[in-house]
């Protein structure tokens, strides 16, 4: 079935697109605990698709139980998206998502990611161009601003982008500025959302499901993404919030464990275990966030090398942190 982002049931939960982290594997993950969630994957440019490098199309690979999958591409030539959009189709992505938000130096001097923000015919032919060339649907991931947030500039870049046949907006709620400092303001993101006819969705500094039930308002759904972090349950909370019920995640590393191993497994499956298991030290550092001596252990798990160094250490802290300390409780 065809996705259409005006189709999808709100409100909308989407895991946000992260590099380094959101990749199949991941993805998998976060759809074996919240199977609603949207999953995007990770940052991928255009131009690499365009000239057939290997790591930009590693990134596009997927399960079929990722779906829906939006891939999600960034660069500044508008024909080298255009091309992007026809191999991505043919790939079978559900969508594809434009990066416009990317607040990161290396990137922004490039004239990428959130860049754009200054340059918005630029950005207003990029959509145009992909749009025409496909018959999936495009979407934008934006910012408030480049320097500061005006409600007039913004409203005109958002609806510049509508106008060139974006389906869809995910904004975050800071400045390129910014970057993840200060506190994300949804306040712009409801105007947004009040002056165009495509959906919404609401990112940043969501990190509860208070947050959720603060933020949404009007908008058509949340983007989550940093509060996933050793915390893929969050993710569930969430999706059970949406559909009025109650999600009791795990409370200790003992319950979490099989949902980690399977984390390594996924990772394994899709990388190889030497490249997987490097991928996954730092999701490992993030699954003991909280507990007793986490430095201490956080050392060794950033230096496992297999699947059976990862259970075996693990395994050690499970015992360590039973025998008289706390074990760790989810944020």
């Amino acid at each position: 079935m065809t996705f259409r982002w005006k189709d999808q049931k709100k409100p909308m939960l989407c895991l946000a697109p992260m590099e380094g982290y959101t990749d199949s594997a991941y993805r998998q993950l976060i759809k074996t605990v919240a199977p609603s969630t949207i999953v995007y994957t990770e940052f991928t440019s255009s131009d690499g698709l365009k000239y057939g490098s290997k790591n930009s199309f590693k990134k596009i690979e997927f399960k079929e139980g990722e779906r829906p999958l939006i891939a999600q591409i960034f660069g500044k030539y508008p024909e080298n998206f255009a091309e992007c959009a026809k191999i991505l189709e043919d790939m079978g992505v559900d969508a594809i998502d434009i990066n416009m938000g990317c607040p990161s130096g290396k990137v922004v001097a490039s004239c990428h990611g959130s860049a754009l923000f200054r340059k918005p015919e630029l950005a207003q032919e990029i959509v145009y161009q992909t749009q025409k060339a496909t018959t999936l649907d495009v979407s934008v991931k934006m910012r408030l601003g480049f320097d500061c947030y005006t409600e007039e500039t913004l409203l005109e870049f958002a609806k510049g982008l509508e106008a060139a046949g974006a389906k869809h907006l995910a904004v975050h709620g800071r400045t390129t500025k910014q970057q993840y400092t200060g506190t994300a303001d949804f306040d712009p993101i409801y105007k947004v959302k009040e002056a165009l006819g495509i959906s919404v969705v609401g990112n940043g500094d969501i990190k509860s499901v208070a947050d959720v039930e603060r933020k949404l308002g009007i908008l058509d759904g949340v983007m989550i993404g940093r509060a996933t972090y050793g915390n893929p349950w969050f993710m569930a909370q969430v999706e059970a919030y949406f559909n009025g019920q109650e999600y009791n995640p795990p409370t200790t590393l003992a319950e979490m464990l099989p949902m980690i191993l399977k984390q390594c497994d996924l990772s394994c499956e899709f990388k190889g275990e030497k490249v997987g298991m490097m991928e996954m030290r730092k999701h490992l550092a993030n699954y003991i966030h909280g507990i007793p001596n986490a430095a201490k252990y956080r050392f060794e798990l950033v230096r496992v090398e297999t699947k059976k160094d990862a259970e075996d250490a693990l395994s050690r802290i499970i015992e360590e942190t039973t025998n008289g300390l706390l074990t760790p409780v989810l944020q």
